[in-house]
């Protein structure tokens, strides 16, 4: 008969842990994992998505609250004219529900990190807050969102300082559509100081877009001086939020067009006595690091097609290495040394034969996979070859064997010579 097995003595702790334990132990990382991967969420996203929340929030209680009036309000214009214009109670939907579709718009560039939306975004939210003390004379919903989304936006302004074309089409969005309310309720409001007079909607959106354009047919003028400072007060706001408008959506694309290309020229001209890496393997990636690090000049040139691994700030020119196109821009017969450092030892030797075509005077090192293509490589002639395979076996053998590991044997090795 088998042997029993032996009992622990009193008092001796088991020897592997109880189911129990092991469950607690993976919750307890499990939890662990979840808060880690909610921090770095929260660093990257939690910021901007929480004022994008709060505005589409703030925005969307009012558009509710007054789209009842604003909709009895339109009515009345639409059914008794100019009658319906000195309702002030329907009339003070518009401002606040404007106010709300903004906010619900600019929601989506503060996801974007836009600098122009957290601008507006922050301006919308006082005119919020006071709006909403002001008419429910307390706090209400309207004014506790709109208070946190001050603060967050506040807290976190720093985050938000990209220009951002879809912030600045929201932005000319909301700006026309503003002065297009102000101009045909201003005009509805004064209507009957101009010549002829203004006594419904379709006349009222005509005169507004006709002098917020500043083509001015003449067919409606005004007489009264309230209706002479209003025009003038359109014409002024109608010029402004045009050019505002194209400097915003506009310039952005101009001015990254000429950005871009005066970096390139820039770094054309900055492009002599550098270091010229191509490839985008993972040898390539930590020696730019170490390379920069020591505020060496780097050119990297990455295969079209594959993910860069190099940062935005990095010197990076996208094409075929064996193009000399691709070559003359990434300076290389300025450079001071090219190294090839592609995962494929085939294209490490092309690209070697591409560079001594171009520019024979510029020194080559090429990496090597695979320590069988060694001899292969070597017939395209580069002024060293990186075999860091025979670099790591031999290190590790004489390390094992406590045998001495001189400079002269790692350059030995590092570079392939016999």
């Amino acid at each position: 008969m088998p042997d029993a097995p032996a009992k622990a003595a009193p008092g001796t702790p088991p020897r592997w842990p109880s189911f129990a334990a092991r469950e607690a132990g993976w919750l307890r990382a499990w939890l662990a994992a979840a808060l880690r991967w909610m921090s770095q969420g929260w660093r990257e996203q939690g910021p901007q998505a929480l004022a994008a929340l709060l505005a589409a929030s703030c925005g969307g209680l009012q558009v509710h609250q007054r789209w009842g009036a604003l909709l009895a309000a339109l009515d009345d214009l639409l059914q008794h004219g100019t009658d319906a214009i000195f309702r002030a109670a329907d009339l003070a939907a518009f401002p606040r529900t404007l106010i709300g579709i903004g906010l619900v718009l600019m929601s989506f560039g503060l996801l974007l990190r836009a600098r122009v939306a957290w601008a507006i975004s922050l301006l919308l939210a006082l005119l919020s807050a006071g709006l909403a003390l002001w008419f429910a004379r307390r706090p209400d919903m309207v004014f506790i969102t709109a208070s946190l989304l001050i603060f967050v936006l506040l807290a976190y302004g720093r985050r938000f300082n990209r220009s951002s074309l879809t912030a600045g089409s929201l932005f000319a969005l909301l700006g026309v559509g503003s002065l297009l309310v102000y101009g045909m309720l201003g005009s509805l409001w004064f209507g009957a100081g101009y010549a002829p007079p203004i006594r419904n909607l379709s006349t009222a959106l005509y005169y507004t877009v006709e002098t917020m354009s500043t083509v001015g047919y003449g067919d409606i003028v005004p007489r009264a001086a309230e209706a002479r400072m209003f025009t003038v007060s359109l014409i002024v706001l109608g010029i402004t939020v045009f050019a505002t408008t194209l400097s915003v959506v506009i310039g952005p694309l101009v001015g990254g067009s000429l950005k871009r290309a005066l970096e390139g020229r820039m770094q054309r001209q900055n492009r002599h006595n550098h270091y010229v890496i191509i490839g985008a393997s993972s040898l390539a990636h930590m020696l730019w690091k170490e390379l920069h690090s020591r505020n060496v000049a780097i050119t990297v040139i990455v295969p079209p097609g594959r993910a860069s691994p190099y940062p935005e700030d990095a010197d990076v020119v996208v094409g075929d290495a064996t193009s000399n196109e691709v070559l003359l821009l990434a300076g290389v017969p300025q450079a001071k040394l090219v190294l090839t450092l592609r995962n494929d030892d085939a294209e490490n030797a092309f690209t070697v034969l591409a560079v001594k075509e171009l520019a024979p005077g510029v020194k080559t090192i090429a990496g090597v996979n695979d320590a069988r293509h060694l001899s292969k490589i070597r017939r395209v002639q580069p002024d060293m070859l990186f075999a860091p395979q025979l670099l790591g076996s031999e290190i590790l053998v004489r390390n094992l064997f406590d045998e001495p590991i001189d400079n002269d044997m790692v350059r030995k090795l590092l570079f392939g010579h016999d």
